[in-house]
């Protein structure tokens, strides 16, 4: 056989190596004694330690699409809870108000009736309870609508006045609604007495807002015995307002040397915007004893034939 035909390699017999099981069971050891080393003394802990910190900016990177998705999953279900949360506490915050707006009302109509019902014990007069249900559309005028009528026995020219004092008087009379002029009105006037002096004399309406309050006495002398805060009441002496009830307190007294009579400002004790219960009474004139009649004319003396 030539020498360049030799086979030179190891038998298959010795190529073999430990068999499957040998590796099996010397792994099985070795990591069982690393598990074991390492649970007793801590032999990985500094390589384990190692591996972590190179390993964790690669795991903070792969982390950060799921945090971001977390988080802005999270920022808006928690931006629509929050967005829930408001409308509903400015629904119930609107509710409360009203509820608080329809209970301040219903306490202060309860405090208006409570005062009506003492006043109409305190007059003498038949009286009506009435609720006024809106103001009428003439802008140059100070009237409002009051819920009785002549269904009610409401009559033209009955006095109409609140728990605080005269309010005004009704002008016109419908079946089931009746126009009340108030005292402001600039063709409304009531006679009135200064209750500190006695002097009576007649309130007209002045509406202007700049001379204040809302009334005046006109042609009264300049040396009058009138003062700021006077209480001016109903006289009695017109056939229509029962005599006593307050109609208004002096506000302003002007006294000018070039004129005889001063200028005397009043403001009513009504409420002349705000009155929502009031009382209409009857004429004091359906109670009064009818007016003599005339005299007959006296003939003439002396006359030629």
């Amino acid at each position: 056989m030539p020498l360049g035909t030799l086979d030179r390699s190891a038998p298959t017999l010795f190529k073999q190596g430990p068999s499957p099981l040998s590796r099996l069971t010397l792994y099985s050891a070795l990591a069982l004694f690393l598990m074991v080393a390492d649970a007793r003394f801590h032999l990985t802990e500094p390589l384990r330690k190692a591996v972590s910190t190179a390993l964790y900016p690669l795991q903070w990177l792969m982390l950060q699409p799921v945090e971001f998705a977390d988080k802005g999953a999270g920022y808006f279900q928690s931006l629509q809870a929050a967005q829930q949360g408001m409308d509903d506490a400015q629904r119930t915050m609107a509710q409360m108000a009203v509820r608080a707006g329809e209970a301040e009302q219903l306490l202060r109509e309860n405090a208006e009736l409570r005062q009506l019902l003492a006043l109409r014990e305190r007059l003498t007069t038949e009286a009506t309870a009435a609720q006024v249900i809106y103001d009428t559309a003439d802008p140059y005028t100070r009237r409002v609508m009051v819920d009785r009528g002549q269904l009610a026995g409401v009559e033209p020219g009955s006095p109409v006045m609140d728990a605080s004092g005269v309010l005004g008087q009704v002008t016109r009379v419908f079946p089931m609604l009746s126009e009340v002029t108030l005292l402001i009105d600039r063709d409304q006037a009531i006679p009135v007495l200064n209750l500190r002096t006695g002097a009576r004399s007649v309130a007209y309406g002045d509406p202007v807002a700049g001379h204040g309050g809302g009334m005046e006495l006109r042609f009264t002398p300049g040396n009058a015995d009138v003062q700021e805060g006077d209480l001016l009441t109903t006289s009695g002496v017109d056939g229509l307002y029962p005599a006593g009830l307050p109609v208004a307190r002096v506000l302003r007294v002007e006294r000018r040397a070039d004129s005889a009579f001063a200028r005397i400002y009043c403001a009513p004790v009504a409420q002349m915007y705000g009155a929502r219960h009031v009382m209409v009474l009857k004429p004091v004139v359906a109670d009064l004893p009818p007016r003599p009649e005339p005299a007959p004319a006296a003939p003439k003396r002396g006359g030629r034939k």
